[in-house]
């Protein structure tokens, strides 16, 4: 019998997360089936996700209805609706957290603050604790964008043992900031005598989103031989930070009382350009103390034609390279960045507005939307 190429990953260090949820692949046992046969080890979700599930299938209406009746917003019938799934997708993930190897390595699902607070530090704060007390669950993790305005939120949750998914990152200097934000964090709680151990974190660097917007222009400067490779080269650089920020004598003291490193976790991994192999930033990013999490299609694919094997630190020079050619040709990466997470947010503001709207129209069907 032929080994399950997505389970393999997991022997080069990787953790393998579904960017997917359903009531309808938990209830059905088909997320269980993928934590034994592929060995998903998490789940992320984001507003696009549930507005999928919520709107494609009549399995929330029945709930939607009820709680309508208690007189609540329509965000506050979502947020009940999605922390029941996520309630019940930590459950089916408790035993992989709780492996005996190291408890809290893996076995984590995500539910994202609205995206609506992106730029709003103290409500994004205050929503991550609402959160995290209604999931009530140490393998939940609340995702927080990693906007300007989330770094101190990003640093707040952590502080109080709020495990945080850092999402939306794009850009090397902003990453390095996370990364700060999140050891800050737990700086504060080690003044405060708190445990650190319990405590984590993953952050999110989304890739094939890069590419889309960075390829034209290296086409335009003659650069058509770089298409494809710049996301990768910046997440081998992203991977070079890490290692360097979590190898300090400051981290080291937090790592004696029992921290944990903030992963970064590779998302967007899905090759939206139809030219590129479908598993590439999958194949390409393969590598130790690491997260990939694939959408259902990417998995699938990976499952029947991935090549799994350790490349994330390969020709670490040759990617900084990239990115320097890239500079020099006059592509301004940090606009670049800066343009993808203005993007980024209004990709989840949309669909979470829709989402919204959809219910609205459930509980007033004669409503004009």
């Amino acid at each position: 019998m032929t080994t399950n190429k997505v389970k393999q990953i997991h022997d080069f260090g990787q953790s393998i997360w579904l960017d997917f949820i359903d009531r309808k692949v938990i209830a059905s046992g088909e997320l269980q089936k993928m934590i034994e046969q592929d060995g998903i080890r998490g789940v992320t979700s984001n507003p696009a996700i549930f507005e999928k599930a919520i709107s494609s299938s009549s399995d929330y209406d029945a709930d939607i209805a009820e709680l309508a009746e208690s007189g609540i917003s329509n965000e506050e019938i979502f947020f009940a609706v999605a922390v029941s799934d996520i309630k019940k997708a930590c459950d089916l993930f408790w035993p992989v957290y709780n492996e005996e190897e190291v408890v809290g390595a893996d076995g984590y699902v995500s539910l994202e603050v609205s995206p609506f607070l992106a730029k709003d530090t103290q409500a994004t704060i205050k929503q991550a604790r609402q959160l995290w007390q209604e999931v009530d669950k140490d393998n939940v993790m609340i995702k927080i964008p990693g906007t300007e305005a989330g770094l101190i939120a990003i640093e707040t949750a952590i502080s109080e043992g709020i495990n945080v998914n850092v999402t939306l990152l794009f850009s090397l200097d902003r990453y390095e900031a996370v990364a700060e934000a999140y050891i800050a964090g737990l700086e504060k709680r080690a003044q405060d005598g708190l445990p650190l151990g319990q405590v984590s974190s993953v952050a999110s660097f989304f890739l094939s989103r890069i590419d889309i917007l960075v390829d034209p222009f290296l086409d335009q400067k003659g650069l058509g031989e770089l298409r494809g490779q710049v996301a990768i080269a910046s997440a081998k650089m992203a991977y070079q930070i890490y290692k360097r920020v979590f190898s300090t004598d400051r981290w080291k003291k937090l790592a004696e009382k029992g921290a944990v490193p903030q992963r970064l976790l590779w998302a967007s991994t899905s090759s939206k350009d139809p030219a590129f192999k479908d598993t590439k930033y999958v194949e390409a990013l393969i590598g130790p103390d690491t997260v990939n999490t694939i959408p259902m299609d990417t998995l699938k694919a990976f499952r029947d034609h991935g090549d799994p094997a350790s490349r994330l630190e390969d020709d670490p020079d040759g990617a900084a390279r990239i990115l320097e050619r890239v500079e020099e040709a006059g592509i301004d990466m940090s606009a670049v960045t800066r343009q993808l997470e203005d993007e980024g947010i209004e990709k989840f503001n949309k669909p979470f507005q829709d989402l919204l709207d959809a219910i609205e129209k459930q509980i007033r069907p004669n409503t004009l939307i």
